[in-house]
């Protein structure tokens, strides 16, 4: 793995239906399609990467869901969002790995899913919990629907696909009940979710970076506040109420993923990257870099 694995990799290479060239067409067109865990047959992948289409996943099974910077065991019946953006990787514990999982790209998105519910999901906001351990009776809920959606793309129906969006949305929906529930449970405030998911917001709408010509505009805790109208204090402290990290620490971890992601996948130099990317100087750049990973961005290069 590269560290971006795209659909087109995941046909061709993970599920081994063809060649490259074959699945080239879904890079330009919408696309939706499920599958059920237990009866495909996928290469493993064992690192941590990014990919460049959105899944959801019903798993009925043990493991271990590792992040960048946490790993979270999932066991029994479980939803799990998985962020584009997010590096991530799956660890079967258990034998038997069932379920089902849904992915799509943002071509199916345009088309279909641009709404408020679908961007107040953790596919799309990275300070909402990816991942939802399910009672028996929320689990047949999404069982439930997976199957309905399975049984439309199977099926001929000229609007198959309006259909799965209503699915789609029935199943965001009993979601949002499951975070409504987890908050209240967790007794966090509103006020705080509702901050920590604008700030987030607004830290993603940054990425990706496509471009050199691009650059950061809001790059310091205190760029984050002034838009939203807070004193830096008062976001840092809601900050770490509701995520654990501390607003710096967010802001360097997504920073340093776009670093690494620019430095694998462009031929822009380290300097380019470094202004791209809010420094000053390359070797500002340099200094944070290998603070996060230990690395220089040269060394990182050459490795990945």
């Amino acid at each position: 793995m590269n560290g971006l694995l795209t659909l087109q990799e995941f046909y061709a290479s993970i599920l081994n239906k063809g060649t490259m060239e074959q699945f080239s067409h879904l890079s330009k067109m919408s696309h939706f399609n499920v599958f059920k865990r237990g009866q495909i047959q996928c290469a493993r992948i064992t690192e941590l990467h990014r990919t460049d289409f959105h899944k959801i996943s019903l798993v009925v099974g043990d493991g271990i869901i590792h992040f960048e910077d946490r790993k979270v065991p999932v066991s029994g019946k479980t939803l799990v969002f998985y962020h584009r953006n997010v590096p991530h990787v799956w660890e079967p514990v258990s034998e038997d790995q069932l379920g089902a999982f849904c992915l799509f790209n943002n071509h199916f998105i345009e088309n279909y899913l641009l709404d408020t519910l679908f961007r107040d999901t953790p596919l799309m906001n990275m300070a909402m919990n990816p991942v939802y351990p399910l009672t028996d009776e929320q689990a047949t809920i999404f069982e439930f629907i997976f199957e309905q959606i399975q049984e439309e793309v199977e099926g001929d129906y000229v609007k198959k696909y309006e259909v799965i969006v209503h699915y789609l949305h029935l199943l965001l929906h009993h979601t949002n009940k499951l975070c409504t529930q987890n908050i209240r449970e967790d007794k966090k405030p509103q006020a705080s979710v509702v901050l920590t998911a604008l700030f987030m917001e607004m830290l993603e709408r940054q990425f990706p970076i496509d471009s050199s010509d691009q650059s950061l505009a809001l790059k310091k805790p205190s760029d984050f506040a002034e838009k939203l109208s807070i004193h830096v204090n008062h976001l840092n402290r809601l900050i770490k109420e509701v995520t654990g990290r501390s607003t710096t620490e967010i802001i360097s971890s997504r920073l340093a993923n776009e670093a690494k992601a620019l430095l694998r996948h462009t031929d822009s130099s380290v300097a380019e990257i470094a202004y791209t990317l809010g420094f000053e100087h390359p070797s500002n750049f340099n200094n944070f870099f290998k603070k996060q990973t230990q690395l220089t961005p040269k060394s990182f290069r050459e490795v990945s």
